[in-house]
């Protein structure tokens, strides 16, 4: 196993979004994203991953602003996903390998970042229904690190009025990786602990 395929949507890509809609209501709504983002120090849920295939992985997600995020995926799959607040680390516990890139390079910084403004570079997505928010997330100068779209449902009581439900990224081949959220819990106490992991690389001795 190699931890590519699983690590899809975490690939690196520059945040660089584009520009807002015109919508007459997107205005609103991206200020209600904005609410969301800035109002949420912590969160957790359980998350299942789809690929275009239709394969399917499940795990638990953390989250804890600004920069830290742990994927913690199902028992069969010795994979580990970790954001330290200043890079994110994808460790492979079956081959033992680890692979790190700064969390501003990747598709996650619009999420662990509560100071990235989408009122300033996101563009909104219409959707079916007044009830869902999308927001895409690209860079238009480089295609090659493909897109993410973040998908925020209303929800009474949650910060901002909204709740995260998930989110869609397609790489440079179309490769499209679906990850949805369940029973998501907001700002609840989470170690920063949680965020540390083990390194699996042989250790050299000195000679």
């Amino acid at each position: 196993m190699t931890f590519g395929k699983y690590a899809l949507i975490f690939a690196p890509v520059a945040i660089v979004l584009t520009m807002p809609g015109s919508a007459q209501s997107g205005s609103s709504k991206m200020d209600q994203v904005v609410a969301h983002m800035k109002a949420v120090g912590t969160m957790s849920s359980s998350f299942t991953q789809t690929d275009r295939r239709g394969g399917t992985l499940s795990g638990k997600l953390l989250l804890k602003r600004p920069g830290h995020v742990r994927f913690e995926y199902q028992k069969d799959v010795p994979l580990l996903i970790v954001g330290d607040g200043k890079a994110l680390t994808v460790v492979d516990y079956e081959v033992r390998q680890v692979q790190r890139w700064p969390i501003r390079n990747s598709p996650l910084a619009a999420l662990l970042d509560p100071g990235q403004d989408l009122r300033r570079f996101g563009k909104l997505v219409e959707t079916s229904t007044d009830d869902v928010t999308s927001v895409e997330v690209r860079d238009p100068k480089r295609p090659e690190f493909g897109v993410i779209t973040m998908i925020f449902v209303r929800r009474p009581g949650a910060p901002g009025g909204l709740t995260l439900n998930g989110w869609v990224a397609l790489d440079s081949k179309n490769n499209r990786t679906t990850v949805r959220l369940t029973d998501v819990k907001y700002n609840i106490n989470i170690a920063s602990s949680a965020f540390t992991w083990k390194d699996p690389r042989p250790v050299r001795r000195k000679s």
